[in-house]
């Protein structure tokens, strides 16, 4: 990955050169070789000089304030998920923050407990980097093509799956939806934890082995990720359409839960039940001996 001043440097200029000067407000003036705002057309929208917004945007963020910061958010028609970024990115250029690598996050009993609780919703624990970290009897079964492609050195990553797995596009039918979130969330977490050698390794991988993942990855997106709804088709049960709770634990820094419910009475409720009987079937499996698992998963 690139630099906290490139990070700083390529998002300012793709947020400015998706602005128009009439979204701004502005006149179009004279013939325009920038696809969005000057520089300096930013720069009055933010009341600022044209010289200080030209050196904030080359990357020397360090030690300017949060209303500033809010004011070229404003100039720049930012988002709360961007502006939030934006300051990210002035924190990690704080001085005194050193590139460390982060112990790996453990989820505690008692969070698996709360999942095992949720016993008629899919629920799952994951970190920044897309980790599938926990997840309930319903999740786990949910996610299973996920599970499936995890090698046994490492946990089972949404995003590697999504991405690299020749089984991601059928499990996510609005593969394209899906994927544009998928990196957004990924480039907001590079921004909050942008020294996290797991996070760059996974980053890298997936820039080298994906055209798809790369060609995102450069368009600087970010958003939150609170609620919504989100389809799958699962090779077991076929499609789900789910509407999800995403929720950060704030006393678990970095760990996200997310539950899914479905409408009642609709047919993805109806499908969850069904998901339900082959999750007690996948169970029941697991404690055959192994003569009998082979045996089973041959009928």
């Amino acid at each position: 990955m690139s630099s906290n001043r490139d990070e700083i440097r390529d998002f300012l200029i793709s947020r400015r050169a998706r602005i128009t000067p009439q979204q701004a407000g502005l006149a179009p003036g004279s013939r325009r070789r920038v696809p969005g705002l000057r520089r300096e057309e930013v720069a009055v929208l933010a009341g600022v000089s044209t010289d200080w917004y030209t050196r904030l945007e080359k990357g020397h963020i360090s030690g300017v304030s949060t209303d500033v910061l809010d004011a070229v958010a404003r100039a720049l028609q930012l988002d709360e998920a961007e502006r939030s970024h934006l300051l990210d990115l002035a924190r990690a250029a704080e001085p005194g923050r050193r590139p460390v690598r982060r112990p790996a996050v453990k989820v505690r009993p008692g969070l698996q407990r709360m999942l095992d609780a949720m016993t008629d919703a899919p629920a799952i624990i994951r970190n920044g980097r897309m980790d599938l970290l926990a997840a309930n009897r319903l999740g786990r079964a949910m996610y299973w093509p996920v599970y499936q492609s995890a090698s046994g050195t490492r946990p089972a990553n949404i995003a590697r799956f999504q991405f690299l797995d020749p089984a991601g596009p059928d499990f996510f039918p609005d593969w394209d939806v899906a994927a544009d979130t998928t990196v957004a969330l990924l480039r907001t977490e590079a921004g909050r934890d942008p020294y996290n050698k797991d996070f760059t390794d996974l980053i890298g991988e997936l820039s080298t082995r994906s055209d798809d993942f790369r060609t995102r990855w450069a368009q600087h997106n970010v958003r939150l990720h609170h609620a919504g709804t989100k389809s799958f088709h699962h090779p077991a049960i076929g499609g789900l359409t789910l509407d999800y709770e995403s929720i950060d634990l704030h006393a678990d820094h970095g760990l996200n839960l997310t539950v899914y419910t479905a409408v009642p009475d609709s047919p993805s409720h109806d499908a969850l039940r069904l998901l339900a009987s082959w999750a007690a079937t996948l169970d029941a499996a697991a404690h055959l001996p192994q003569e009998d698992q082979r045996h089973h998963q041959d009928q």
